[in-house]
C-alpha cells in the first residue's frame, strides 16, 4: 500500500530531531465534494521547500504549500480552505469540484 507506506515515512520523518528546524505538517481534515485526496491525507513541508506526501497536487496543495511555509515561520497552526470547484481550480486545468480544509500545525 503505497498510502501506507507514505504516512510511516511521514512519521518517521517527523519523530527524527530536525537540524533544519521546525516543520509544518498539513492534514485534510474534511472534504465536501470531489476532491483528489479524502480527510487524513498528510503533507510534511521542511524549511528548505522539500516536502513529503501530498495532499493532492496542483494549485490546492501549492497554497497549502505556501501556508505551511507560513506555520514554519511564525509556529502558528491555521486551517486553510482549498477550494477545487471548477470556477476555482477550472483555469489550472485542475477540476476536481470539491472543497478541502487542511489543518497546518507546527512540529
Amino acid at each position: 500500500m503505497i498510502a501506507t507506506d507514505q504516512m510511516r515515512e511521514i512519521y518517521q520523518e517527523i519523530a527524527k530531531p530536525s537540524p533544519e528546524g521546525r516543520r509544518a505538517l498539513a492534514t485534510i481534515i474534511m472534504t465536501r465534494g470531489s476532491t483528489p485526496r479524502k480527510v487524513g491525507a498528510k503533507m510534511l513541508v521542511f524549511p528548505d521547500g522539500r516536502f513529503l506526501g501530498t495532499i493532492g497536487g496542483g494549485c490546492g496543495e501549492s497554497d497549502v504549500f505556501h501556508e505551511a511555509m507560513k506555520v514554519i515561520e511564525d509556529g502558528q497552526p491555521r486551517i486553510v480552505g482549498v477550494d477545487l470547484t471548477a470556477d476555482e481550480a477550472g483555469e489550472s486545468g485542475d477540476v476536481c469540484g470539491g472543497i478541502m480544509d487542511v489543518y497546518i500545525e507546527p512540529v
